[in-house]
């Protein structure tokens, strides 16, 4: 008796069947719970297995993967931002786990060879156990195909393929180049011939368009969000967000209190919850690992070892000293107010006459590279919870951005930037934020 074996050989696909071949098995495979709910390593492998068939191997390297993939701005630090190289490694675990738990009999495999972007396509056949006919008529051959890792290597192979007729049926030969003896009885070879055409023609254009986005895609602005944050993201892959938290107190204003070390139990508002959300929504989306922390209990050395987000104004420690060097800061003290450097009377403050949920706020946005961390900084922060929210609000927004980029007229994705922002407030609710000064340096 014979027991079933495996022999797999590396493939290049020749027509349009082979493509075709290859889509069904990427299809599986992205699927399979392995990947079904991620989307970096659907995207990734998608794409590598797309280009290749339309013979766009000279578009798998990092950086372009990080661009049209990731949403990488084109000169991002391929040297700090590993988002290619950890989401391809990933890839192929995954791989390797679908095919021993899920895709063990299929025909073909597709793999990521280690050190490469450019995925390998292996063929084989499982010998079934012995029926009582000759193996030899039940096995599909390819031959002429010399293995290799990089498809960009290969010279075009001629590849031949034996079919086998069993008893009932007939079997598709992915190589083979005959085409009506190849397709399965009883299916329409009009309808067969018409979705194969389509998805070559599919793959064309997908090669096409990816190819003309190479192209001009450097020579297309950045947007006004991803200029913004690109330095934070290139310094470091790992963001904290450093808020302030608070206690109630009624004799304030505001009604709280900043939180120490001592209190067990702070709290944070729904207008920094807001903030929160908001951030951790962009930041994952750029591919950062996030860290969030208290800056009550948070130590200068933490803040070295990533680039920071300070949450907070008057009820942040480190948003009260690392901001206190710049052109617009808060001044210490009872009376909440931004001021203005250079212009010591430009004051913004709340109008204590009013009720809190009626008072407009005034925030603080701004992104340096900060002496005494060596790292990036971006402070958002009101004079209460609403500034602080709107600040968020701002900063995450590409409408916002724009318009902050369209007053300055001209890129800032290399400077230092300062923002002052006012925010109405009506019940307690956060307005949107209007820009009253600027300052880059």
């Amino acid at each position: 008796m014979n027991y079933p074996s495996e022999t797999r050989e590396s493939w290049h696909p020749q027509n349009k069947h082979d493509c075709e071949a290859i889509l069904r098995e990427l299809h599986e495979i992205l699927a399979s719970p392995h990947f079904c709910n991620s989307k970096r390593y659907p995207a990734l492998l998608q794409y590598v297995v797309e280009n290749t068939l339309a013979g766009k191997s000279e578009l798998l390297k990092e950086r372009t993967i990080g661009v049209e993939v990731f949403d990488r701005p084109p000169t991002y630090d391929t040297g700090t931002d590993t988002v290619v190289r950890y989401t391809a490694g990933e890839v192929r675990k995954r791989l390797l786990l679908y095919y021993s738990e899920h895709g063990r009999n299929s025909s073909i495999h597709i793999s990521l060879p280690a050190g490469s972007y450019i995925p390998e396509f292996l063929y084989g056949h499982i010998e079934p156990e012995e029926t009582g006919e000759s193996t030899s008529n039940g096995t599909t051959l390819i031959s002429g195909v010399s293995g290799s890792a990089d498809l960009a290597d290969d010279a075009p192979n001629a590849v031949s393929a034996s079919q086998s007729a069993h008893a009932g049926h007939a079997s598709l030969s992915i190589a083979g180049t005959g085409e009506d003896a190849s397709l399965p009885l009883g299916r329409s070879r009009n309808v067969v011939r018409l979705l194969l055409w389509l998805t070559l023609a599919a793959i064309v254009a997908l090669g096409f368009f990816m190819g003309l986005r190479r192209v001009i895609g450097p020579v297309q602005p950045q947007t006004a969000l991803n200029e913004f944050w690109a330095p934070v993201l290139s310094d470091q892959r790992t963001v904290s967000i450093c808020t302030g938290a608070s206690v109630f107190s009624q004799s304030n204003f505001s009604g709280v209190a900043t939180a120490g070390k001592d209190i067990d139990y702070p709290f944070v508002s729904m207008q920094i919850a807001s903030a929160i959300a908001q951030l951790s929504g962009l930041l994952e989306r750029s591919g950062a690992t996030l860290r969030l922390e208290s800056s009550a209990t948070t130590p200068l050395t933490d803040l070295r070892e990533h680039s920071v987000v300070l949450l907070g104004g008057y009820n942040n420690q480190w948003t009260m000293r690392l901001s206190e060097p710049l052109r617009f800061h808060f001044v210490p003290g009872a009376d909440e107010v931004i001021i203005d450097r250079m212009q010591p009377q430009a004051r913004w403050s709340r109008d204590s006459s009013l009720p809190y949920s009626s008072a407009d706020d005034y925030a603080l946005l701004a992104r340096f590279r900060d002496a005494t961390t060596d790292s990036w900084v971006v402070v958002l922060a009101g004079l209460g919870r609403n500034g602080t929210e709107a600040a968020a609000q701002f900063a995450t927004s590409p409408h916002y951005m724009q318009l902050l980029r369209d007053q300055l007229g001209k890129n800032f994705s290399n400077h230092n930037v300062e923002v002052v922002l006012k925010v109405n407030v009506v019940d307690g609710k956060t307005g949107a934020p209007s820009i009253l000064a600027v300052h880059v340096w």
